[in-house]
Formats: C-alpha cells, sequence, structure tokens
C-alpha cells in the first residue's frame, strides 16, 4: 500500500520580511480568540500595524489550521463586486463555472479547520461584512481574521483595537525603531548614550509602527539629533493650544507630509502619479504612465531608486523582473497631490492605454514561445488590469471597454478567470450598441468564456446569439467546436458533430483566429476518439501538436498531448500514453489552466489502470477529486457523476477489492493539489512547493 500523506493545503502566507518586534499580548490573545471566535476583526488607524500583526498571528497559528491559512490582501481591490473573484484567486479556485462564485467558494473552503485572513476591509467594508456572513454561515470549520480602519459589523464578530505600540527607553517603540535604523544604517546601534533621544522621537511619534519605520530611514541623510530636531519643528507647527498632543491620524499624516518635504520635486512628482498602480508595477509600466512634463522616462529608473532608499515605495525581485509596490496609507498621500496637481484624469489614462497595450501585445503574442510568460505576466498585473477594466467601463464610449475586455479573451479563458472575465464583458456588452468590430470581439469572447461543463445550454444561445450578430453585420462567421465540444463531453455526439464545421475564424483574424484553427483539430481529435478512431485521433493530435510546436505554444500544445495519449490508451500502448499525458499535465499546470490539469489527471488513472497498476490509479482517482475541487467543478470528481469515473472506480473496485480501493481513492483524496501534481508526474508523495 502506497505510504499514507498528509493533506498539505499549508496556504499562501508569504516570509515575513523582517524581524516582527513586540506585540506579545496582543498575538497571545488573538491565538486565543482563533480557538472561539469565529470572526476576529483587529481595527485601528491607518499605519498602527494592523496588517503586519495579523500576518504575524496567522503565521503563529497556522499549525492549528490543517486545511490551510489564506492571505487575501484587498488595498488594491477598486470594485467591491470582485470581492468573491479576490477570494477565490487567493485561495487557488478556478473560475471555471457558472454556477454562483460564492456557493463554489463555500465548497472549496469547507476542508477541514481553515483560517482566512482579509486585509484591509475598510474601502469595500460592506462586500466584506456581506461574503465574511455568507462563508461562516456555510463553512462550519472556517476562521475568519480581518484588518479594517471600522468594525465589519457582522453577528458575532470580536474586536481588538490596535493601539500604538507602547513608549519608553525599555519598550518595543523604541526597539522597533532600533531595529529599522540598523536596517537603513547599518553602523546604528542603540546604546546608553542615545537611548533617551530614539525614545523621544518615538513619543514624538506616537509609537507609530509606520511612522516610526519612515523616521528610521531618515537617519541615512540625518544623524539622530537632527532628526529629533526635524520632527520638533515640523510637528510644533500643527500643535493648537486647545490640543496640546496631536491626534494619531494627524501623527502620521505629518510623518508621511515630512518624508514629502524631504522629496525633490521631481521624486515627489513621481510619488503622486504612482498612486494610479494597483498591486505594484514594473520599470517600463512606470516609465509610460509617470513620463511627462518635467519627468522624463529616462529618469524614473533613478527616481524610483531614490524613493526606494526614503522607503516611499518598496522593491520585490530582481534585475528587469523587480517589481515595486506603496504601501496603501503612503499610495493615498499620493493621489490626494495628484488631484491637487489636477493630474488625476490624464495619469489615469495614460494607465488605461498601457494595460490595453498589455493586453494586445499578449494577445498577439499567445500563441507562441512567450505564453507562459504571458500568463504569468497578466495574473501578476491582473489587479490593475482591473482598473484599466473600470477606467473604460466608466468612459462615454463603449468601445474600449469592448476591446479590451474582448482582447483578454485568452486571460479569462486559458488561466482560470471565466466567471470574472464573463462578468466584465456582460458590463461592456450591455453598454454598446451592436455592430463594429469592438462589441463582434466582446461577443466572441464572451461566448467563449460562457462554454464550461456545467451550463452547455447557455454556450449555445450565446454562440448562437453571434452566428446571428455576425449575418447581419456581414462578420466572419466562427464555426462552433466549443459548443460542439462541450456537447460531446455529456455523450452528444451527434448534436456537436453537427455544430462542428471545418472553417475557425475568430473575428478580425490574428490571435483569436489562429487559437480557433488549433481549437478546430483539438475538437476533431476528441470526436474521433469519442468514435473508437485512435489511429485517426493520433493522426489529428500529432498534427496539433505540429502546428503549436511551431509557434512554441504551449496551452494548446498539451492538448494535443492529451489526445495522443487518449488514442494511445485506446491502441494499448500505455507506457506512451503515460509519457504524454505528463508532458501535457506539466503544461497545463504552468500556464495556470487547473480545468485543463483536473482532465488530464483523468487521463493519468486510465493510463496507469492499463499499465496494471490499479492501486496507483485508485490512487490518482481520488487525487482528481481534489484536482476539479481546484478548478471549481467538484462534482465533476464524484466517481458517480461521469461516466469515465464511474466506469474506472468500478473497474479498479474489482481489480483491488473494495476496502484496498477505498483506502487509496481516500489518501489521494486527502492530498493537496501540488501533492497530487506529484504524484501523478513522477509517483512521489510530497509536500507542495512546485
Amino acid at each position: 500500500m502506497v505510504a499514507s500523506v498528509r493533506n498539505g493545503r499549508t496556504g499562501n502566507l508569504p516570509a515575513e520580511s523582517n524581524a516582527f518586534i513586540g506585540r506579545r499580548s496582543e498575538l497571545a490573545e488573538i491565538s486565543a480568540l482563533l480557538g472561539t471566535a469565529r470572526l476576529v476583526t483587529l481595527t485601528g488607524p491607518g499605519g498602527v500595524g494592523k496588517s503586519r500583526l495579523a500576518l504575524r498571528a496567522a503565521h503563529t497559528v497556522r499549525a492549528s489550521f490543517p486545511g490551510g491559512v489564506w492571505l487575501v490582501e484587498l488595498s488594491d481591490l477598486k470594485n467591491p463586486e470582485l470581492l468573491t473573484n479576490t477570494l477565490a484567486e487567493a485561495t487557488r479556485l478556478t473560475e471555471q463555472t457558472l454556477r454562483p462564485l460564492l456557493e463554489a467558494l463555500c465548497e472549496h473552503l469547507d476542508d477541514g479547520p481553515l483560517l482566512l485572513v482579509l486585509d484591509t476591509c475598510e474601502h469595500v467594508l460592506d462586500e466584506c461584512a456581506r461574503v465574511a456572513q455568507e462563508l461562516l454561515a456555510h463553512v462550519p470549520e472556517l476562521r475568519v481574521l480581518a484588518t479594517s480602519r471600522q468594525p465589519l459589523g457582522v453577528a458575532g464578530e470580536h474586536l481588538l483595537s490596535v493601539t500604538p505600540l507602547p513608549l519608553g527607553e525599555r519598550a518595543d517603540a523604541v526597539a522597533l525603531f532600533a531595529a529599522r535604523a540598523a536596517a537603513a544604517v547599518p553602523s546604528f546601534t542603540l546604546t546608553d548614550t542615545n537611548r533617551t533621544d530614539v525614545a523621544a522621537v518615538c513619543a514624538r511619534l506616537d509609537g507609530i509602527p509606520l511612522a516610526l519605520e519612515l523616521a528610521a530611514v531618515r537617519l541615512r541623510g540625518f544623524p539622530l539629533d537632527r532628526l529629533l530636531e526635524g520632527l520638533d519643528s515640523r510637528f510644533d507647527l500643527l500643535v493648537s493650544p486647545a490640543r496640546p498632543r496631536l491626534a494619531r491620524h494627524q501623527t502620521l499624516r505629518t510623518a508621511i507630509g515630512w518624508s514629502h518635504e524631504l522629496c525633490t520635486p521631481l521624486e515627489r512628482l513621481l510619488w503622486a502619479r504612482l498612486s494610479v498602480f494597483a498591486g505594484g508595477w514594473d520599470v517600463e509600466a512606470a516609465e509610460f504612465v509617470c513620463h511627462g512634463g518635467p519627468l522624463d522616462a529616462e529618469e524614473i529608473l533613478a527616481l524610483l531608486a531614490s524613493l526606494t532608499e526614503k522607503s516611499i515605495v518598496t522593491r520585490e525581485g530582481d534585475g528587469v523582473a523587480g517589481r515595486y509596490r506603496m504601501l496603501d496609507t503612503v499610495r493615498t498621500f499620493g493621489a490626494e497631490w495628484l488631484a491637487g496637481l489636477g493630474e488625476q484624469d490624464t495619469v489615469r489614462d495614460r494607465h488605461r492605454d498601457y494595460f490595453r497595450w498589455i493586453a494586445r501585445q499578449g494577445q498577439a503574442e499567445w500563441l507562441g514561445p512567450g505564453q507562459r510568460m504571458w500568463a504569468e505576466r497578466l495574473s501578476v498585473e491582473h489587479a490593475n488590469l482591473r482598473v484599466a477594466l473600470e477606467e473604460c467601463l466608466a468612459a462615454p464610449e463603449p468601445e474600449t471597454a469592448l476591446e479590451l475586455a474582448g482582447t483578454l479573451w485568452y486571460f479569462w479563458f486559458a488561466c482560470g478567470f471565466a466567471e470574472e472575465g464573463r462578468g466584465h464583458l456582460e458590463r461592456a456588452l450591455r453598454r454598446a450598441h451592436d455592430g463594429g468590430p469592438e462589441h463582434a470581439l466582446a461577443t466572441w469572447a464572451h461566448r467563449l468564456v460562457t462554454v464550461v461543463p456545467d451550463d452547455v445550454d447557455a454556450a449555445e444561445s450565446v454562440s448562437a446569439a453571434y452566428v446571428w450578430v455576425a449575418e447581419e453585420r456581414q462578420l466572419p462567421v466562427p464555426a462552433l467546436p466549443l459548443t460542439g465540444a462541450s456537447l460531446a463531453v455529456r455523450g452528444e455526439s451527434a448534436r456537436s458533430a453537427l455544430l462542428y464545421g471545418s472553417s475557425a475564424q475568430g473575428p478580425g483574424g490574428g490571435g483569436g483566429a489562429e487559437f480557433f484553427q488549433l481549437l478546430t483539430l483539438a475538437l476533431q481529435a476528441y470526436l474521433l476518439a469519442g468514435q473508437g478512431a485512435f489511429e485517426r485521433c493520433a493522426a489529428v493530435a500529432e498534427r496539433l501538436r505540429a502546428d503549436c510546436a511551431k509557434r512554441g505554444e504551449l496551452w494548446m500544445r498539451a492538448w494535443g498531448d492529451f489526445f495522443v495519449a487518449l488514442a494511445g490508451i485506446g491502441l494499448g500502448r500505455p507506457d506512451d500514453a503515460l509519457v504524454c499525458a505528463r508532458e501535457a499535465l506539466a503544461a497545463k499546470w504552468r500556464v495556470h489552466d487547473r480545468l485543463g490539469v483536473a482532465a488530464v489527471a483523468d487521463l493519468l488513472v486510465a493510463a496507469e489502470a492499463s499499465r496494471g497498476e490499479p492501486e496507483r490509479a485508485a490512487l490518482l482517482l481520488g487525487a482528481g477529486t481534489r484536482l476539479w475541487h481546484a478548478a471549481g467543478l467538484p462534482q465533476l470528481g464524484d466517481t458517480g457523476t461521469t461516466v469515465f469515473r464511474r466506469e474506472y472506480a468500478r473497474h479498479l473496485r474489482k481489480a483491488l477489492g473494495e476496502d484496498v480501493f477505498a483506502e487509496a481513492v481516500c489518501e489521494g483524496r486527502e492530498l493537496s493539489p501540488e501533492a497530487a501534481l506529484r504524484l501523478a508526474l513522477d509517483g512521489v508523495l510530497d509536500e507542495p512547493g512546485l
């Protein structure tokens, strides 16, 4: 029997970037609350350290949550309607279903004790409250740890107010300042000589962690005594006789404002313009969006380095792949400055146009050797794409929204964001009149992302609507391979053959047209396999693989591997089939196609069974349940749902006996998606971390 394995769903917590200082009592209280309370919300003003405390607490308690600890960062989310999509993305649920996504998310998270960390809820508070309430009602073993400037207001919510760090020469505020100062200036050491001045700096900043960290960086240009003098003179301007001490939000704002004053005029201008980004940016994006007027594109890299030195922005990654981010409080200050300059609309338009260009570049190169790079790049830029789409949808002309949402067809369809893509496309189509290339593109893209296994009728309806539009407007009329494929999945091969055609064109040609040509070959292979014509299936699949190889394309090439493997099983060549199926599985995982991963995993069940490895096949049958669950279609992972899984379950049960079969399937079902992938690729049961 295969050795027992652990679930391995550890979650997505990032490593902590620096040492955590203090907060022992708060950490103990959070741990205790999460043992009994379903929802714990850390409240407090901006900059007080709620997010950092929540991350440390999540790391501290992760062993208590075998279902995983999942961080959902909400500061970059602008549209509350996309909260559930953001949760699905963070918890690795692929949006390949037309069921309500929240319903699918509840099923996805209902997998043992699990902690969800909702960070920065205040700007989407009502939707956070609604979704948290639904999740808690339908996922019994779920705990939620939220951070917000105000309570969510959900029944059963337990509040913990996060206050500034304690002050005093031996207190946590001094320890934090000293640690960050030593990181900024390695020669700095906290001594009995300078301890009093450090404590005075901390008192001047009310012990607010973000203010302390910004001030510590100032030691690169000021000795400690000058830093204290600067704080005194800067803050005294805001002290009134009626209020001898500054309110905490004034303290933080003043600390950020002082950092702003110490920047050069060009650094301030770049800071303001960078505030339009969501989820970070790279140098190319900053140069395109932020140049203009006195700010040349060639200066931006050096200015970014200077802002990084001042801790206004943070850098992640190395070399050309490096990205920059800005803390939410700092970005808000920059956005207010940008509005004051009167540049808000201009810079937002540049941001929108840059990401329209990125979408077009991705479409043009999708069927090429850069496909994996584009899948990863657009996933990284997801928050910025959402902002650009919202700008397009708010514009008076509907064409830009149609064009951007339609151009991203490959991202919605192939990278696991079908549900979100449908939402954007439907909003864009509702605003537009029929006609024009943008409308045709958006309608075609909507049809593409509507064809998912659990709503074929809707796909047929959209397909018929597109044919009518195309004929009325004299636009290219594609064949209907997607609808045909979905019908074939349901066993309706006769109807799928009637809908199938030999000419496949996407609106406007280009990437869409090439994609449909490849998709036509994939459907031919599928139908031939369904008819038992395995030699012809293999020939068509080999042609598909060759056409993809010419382009360096990965996503559709994997379906060619899939059908070659399927034909190999039918022709009695299971060893060859296993090799091809593993190649397909690795490729599908690389481009984040979890639906494809689940489908290929089912094929591996057949390959292993045909090779005389029934126990391993049963383990993979159970693992497939987990992979279908991760793809957002848990019903397709049920051994009794599809003909394929039902028949293989019957075959393997007979070969192994009921007890051994049930134990193997149960073991496979307990694997994480990553561990299931390892098993399928090389037979090694291991922890995640691919």
